[in-house]
């Protein structure tokens, strides 16, 4: 996929999901759902206080007729409701609407929910439309695990090339991001690179195409892969890029959104449904994008 609109079309192709929204009450939200349910990829439930709930789409001027809509009287039991909703096969998918993140994601987390599948991990997928770049760019994580160790960004390139494949791409090329594409035993970033790297060529990362330790401008640039002198299939087209912590990972997120004005996308990736968890800031075009990517992944 090259860009948001095929992505949209694509859902739109999908069987309808159920998705249920945690105290969808915030103007986005309720904005990005309402058009997705006019596009036809999705059914939704909201879970909150039904007479706000009312309030809020009257005023925005949308038809309550089309919304289930569960009445719970705060935003902890409205988190408990959603998340009961998917464990029940209720639900389809899950988005975070007015409740803070810890909040939302300690029930997620819950063992009696069941959610999150034995030695799986949460991790958030990014997915950006920069019109420098020539297709649709997948990267982790800017926003859950602050320091993943190996182990975690071993199942982080896994759900990459999971998300990949949901979009499309039968054979994801994959790159671990470091400083340098130099082995250096002193930065952590290298070496995992190099081991992940080892183990896709080994067969134990299937999928996809992994390579690494690789710098960004070797990862999304030809021309630079070409200078060094970098020979690699990922080099300079990457559909994935596994950032080494959040600090990268966020500041590449925020510099494209907001500086490049590129769109965006985002889920959470590990528990057995895609969750939405947009932030404060996001836009109602993210969130959208983030219910599509959501649906198609599902």
């Amino acid at each position: 996929m090259k860009s948001f609109s095929e992505l949209l079309d694509a859902a739109q192709k999908q069987p309808t999901k159920r998705l249920v929204v945690v105290n969808g009450v915030d103007v986005n939200t309720l904005e990005a759902l309402n058009k997705a349910v006019e596009m036809g990829f999705v059914k939704p439930i909201l879970t909150g206080v039904q007479k706000r709930i009312e309030e809020k789409l009257k005023a925005l001027h949308i038809n309550s007729g089309k919304y289930e809509i569960v009445n719970v009287e705060s935003s902890k039991e409205a988190t408990e409701k959603s998340v009961q909703l998917v464990h029940d096969g209720e639900a389809d998918l899950i988005m975070k609407g007015m409740v803070s993140t810890d909040q939302f994601m300690k029930v997620l987390l819950k063992k009696e929910y069941g959610l999150l599948p034995s030695k799986a991990t949460l991790s958030h997928i990014s997915v950006m439309d920069n019109a420098n770049y020539s297709k649709l760019l997948i990267f982790t994580d800017p926003a859950v695990i602050p320091y993943p160790d190996l182990t975690q960004k071993i199942l982080m390139t896994k759900y990459l090339i999971d998300a990949a494949h949901g979009l499309g791409i039968e054979v994801p090329k994959v790159a671990v991001i470091a400083p340098t594409e130099q082995i250096i035993i002193s930065i952590q970033s290298c070496m995992d690179g190099a081991t992940i790297a080892k183990m896709s060529e080994h067969g134990q990362i299937e999928g996809g195409i992994v390579d690494g330790p690789m710098a960004l401008d070797v990862a999304i640039n030809v021309e630079a892969a070409e200078i060094k002198g970098f020979t690699s299939v990922v080099a300079g087209d990457a559909d994935c890029l596994l950032f080494p912590n959040i600090d990268a990972a966020n500041v590449f997120y925020k510099t494209n959104s907001k500086l490049c004005k590129a769109e965006m996308a985002g889920i959470i990736a590990g528990a057995k449904v895609p969750a939405v968890v947009s932030s404060r800031g996001d836009s109602e075009k993210t969130k959208l994008n983030s219910i599509a990517l959501a649906s198609l992944l599902s």
